[in-house]
């Protein structure tokens, strides 16, 4: 059963706006003694109390004052204490060496005009990705995430790739690898004091999704096989995908990405927590 006394990790974290037009924030909480899940709501009042930093996904806390429902599975929230803090992500060196493994994969594509156009955007965006997360909420959602996630792809598409040699062209592969996620850098926002993230609304009034940046960038540059399988790479129309793998006689190559994608996402860092 919930209570007051029990130790909590924070699981999702957002801030939206009443029908009064107050704010209000929206806090997933995990029991860490029986992982059951306890969502919160705090007024604004109470939010203008809390230090943001409070939010910050992995972070265990006790919950000081709050009204629960019945069930105990809901809280009211109004006085929240840090008992452990978690990581904002990857330390400056932590980043630098995963970036580097990023940079190798780059210098693994033989189509110098590929090369140079993967290596061009990371070049131009480098301080953007050492900092970009993976995800708001549902992988890789930490400082330093989204190259992560990136580097994870590669290498699942290395123990891969040799599997179906006699269909895949390996660098473009990597290149859509390399660039599935990269409107994620202007898609999302990340505070480095506090590690929390957020959308940023520029970037959605503009784009449908980070996927379209990808796929736009790379068709304008005449990469249309790899356009495609970024278009493919979330599966699902409703998941914000631009080619649904629903659809009949695709080729198989659109599949790969997807699956490399999806492995990273469920088997990979999921929060700040795991990373200690």
């Amino acid at each position: 059963m919930f209570s007051t006394e029990n130790h909590y990790e924070v699981v999702t974290f957002s801030i939206g706006d009443t029908k009064a037009g107050t704010k209000m924030g929206k806090l997933q909480l995990k029991d860490i003694e029986n992982e059951e899940i306890l969502n919160c709501i705090l007024w604004e009042e109470a939010l203008n109390r809390m230090d943001s930093k409070l939010f910050r996904s992995g972070n265990i806390l006790r919950i000081v004052s709050g009204s629960f429902n019945e069930k105990f599975n809901n809280c009211l929230v109004s006085a929240l204490e840090l008992i452990k803090e978690a990581k904002t992500g990857l330390d400056v060196t932590q980043r630098t060496e995963v970036y580097g493994i990023l940079e190798g994969y780059i210098n693994k594509i033989k189509d110098e005009k590929l090369k140079n156009f993967v290596s061009q955007i990371y070049s131009e965006n480098k301080e953007s990705l050492l900092i970009a997360p993976g995800a708001k909420l549902m992988h890789h959602n930490y400082i330093g995430g989204l190259i992560v996630h990136i580097s994870e792809c590669l290498k699942y598409a290395d123990a891969n790739i040799d599997v179906f040699f006699q269909r895949v062209n390996r660098d473009e592969v990597y290149a859509a690898c390399l660039l599935h996620d990269i409107g994620k850098i202007f898609e999302y926002t990340v505070d480095l004091e506090s590690g929390l993230i957020d959308y940023n609304e520029d970037f959605r009034k503009e784009w449908r999704t980070h996927s379209q940046y990808g796929f736009s960038i790379c068709m304008n540059a005449g990469f249309k096989r790899i356009a495609r399988m970024i278009a493919a790479h979330h599966a699902r129309a409703d998941w914000g995908a631009i080619i649904d793998l629903s659809e009949k006689d695709l080729e198989p190559i659109l599949y790969l990405v997807h699956h490399i994608d999806d492995l990273s996402a469920k088997f990979g860092k999921i929060n700040v927590a795991m990373l200690d």
